[in-house]
């Protein structure tokens, strides 16, 4: 045997075995995680048949570890990020789906008061009306989530909870299935939002959410409609601000953004102040060079169901395309380059430091942020907008953790 060949046969020996040792270490960590499971999922009423069932073969799937390093609100540009998602193709399917479900859909506005286009809009944002199918093992990827102890105990908990959706429904176990991190069916449910709002509509027994779109439809409503949805108020709408207009204001009654030369950019008269949930806020998501909106308490609503400006929006805007309304008027700008989520959370840690205010540090940036910002975009003489970017991050003396 030549020697080089020797050589190589040795080096991949000292190489595989750490790999080897490695994943017996972690197999046999995971088997710890499980066994130390079944007590707490035992406690919540689960079966030792449930449990096995869920559990049986089940390893960390590092497809699932590497997911949680990706977020497609982060680091997108925001107009290209609505557009994807609110497409002319989308919007053509929304307006099939809107006429196919129609009786479905008025019964549903007179139970919940959450108006169609905004259900269509969301069951379409979350698997295009559902067309896009769940192909992860909700098992699989909510115990790996748990076992890295990813936002623990949530996703520990989810897996729990999970596992009573199966035994109560008496689902087979593959039709367990979700997206990376466990979100279920069309509508796309964490287990206990579906133990929370899940309901059977079509009147066959069982909230299915997998297959059954009145389920589905209702469901979504339903958890709208929880969140304090006020079908008598839009989430909010483009608008135009006069020249010179002081962009530290972010906050008005809609009287207010009246006087102040406010106006909306489809021309229609504000909403009445008596409908409003909270003071209607100015928003410029891509900063004052792109297109500027005041949103309602209908836009937090929808950060319920996804934390992100840039999905709210999203929604909306397909709602209102479904309802036949016009085109984001103003033109998202060319340079817009958004923070990534490490960059937003050393964001949220700076200003922390300076005495603000923050409530959580996993990269969302609020309208309270964006009022500090603001602030700190006064001090250093920038564009008042809101809007975190790298040149504040440079003035602020920020380095996101690489």
């Amino acid at each position: 045997m030549p020697l080089i060949r020797v050589l190589l046969i040795a080096f991949l020996a000292m190489t595989a075995a750490p790999l080897a040792l490695a994943q017996r270490v972690e197999e046999q960590s995971f088997a710890t995680f499980v066994k130390d499971l079944w007590p707490d999922a035992q406690a919540k009423g689960i079966t030792r048949a449930t449990f096995d069932a869920a559990m049986a073969g089940v390893t960390p799937d590092p497809r699932v570890i590497a997911a949680t390093r990706r977020q497609p609100e982060y680091g997108k540009p925001v107009g290209d990020y609505i557009n994807a998602l609110a497409s002319p193709g989308r919007i053509k399917r929304g307006e099939a789906k809107v006429a196919e479900w129609s009786k479905t859909l008025v019964a549903v506005e007179k139970k919940f008061a959450v108006e169609r286009w905004i259900l269509v809009s969301l069951w379409g944002m979350e698997t295009d009306y559902g067309a896009a199918k769940d192909k992860w093992d909700v098992f699989r990827s909510l115990a790996t989530l748990a076992f890295i102890k990813y936002r623990h105990p949530y996703f520990r908990n989810e897996l729990i909870v999970a596992m009573g959706i199966m035994q109560k429904n008496g689902f087979p176990r593959p039709q367990m299935v979700s997206s990376w991190a466990g979100a279920m069916g069309q509508s796309q449910f964490m287990p206990s939002n579906v133990v929370d709002y899940a309901i059977d509509f079509s009147g066959d027994g069982r909230a299915d959410l997998w297959n059954n779109v009145p389920d589905v439809l209702a469901s979504t409503a339903n958890y709208l409609h929880a969140w304090k949805w006020r079908s008598d108020l839009p989430w909010g709408f483009e608008v135009t601000v006069p020249s010179g207009f002081d962009t530290m204001r972010s906050r008005a009654t809609f009287a207010e953004w009246t006087r102040l030369g406010v106006r909306r950019a489809d021309g229609k008269a504000f909403p009445r102040d008596e409908q409003t949930t909270m003071q209607p806020v100015l928003f410029f998501p891509s900063g004052a060079k792109g297109p500027a909106f005041i949103v309602t308490g209908n836009f937090l609503v929808l950060k319920e169901y996804n934390n992100s400006d840039a999905y709210a929006i999203a929604v909306g805007h397909l709602a209102d395309r479904l309802h036949g309304g016009p085109p984001i008027r103003a033109a998202w700008p060319k340079d817009d380059h958004p923070l990534s989520r490490d960059a937003r959370i050393a964001l949220q840690k700076k200003l922390a430091t300076l005495g603000y205010k923050v409530g959580d540090f996993e990269g969302h940036i609020d309208f309270d942020i964006r009022d500090y910002i603001r602030a700190e975009q006064k001090k250093h003489g920038m564009v008042l907008d809101g809007n975190p970017t790298t040149a504040l991050l440079e003035k602020l003396g920020v380095t996101p953790a690489r």
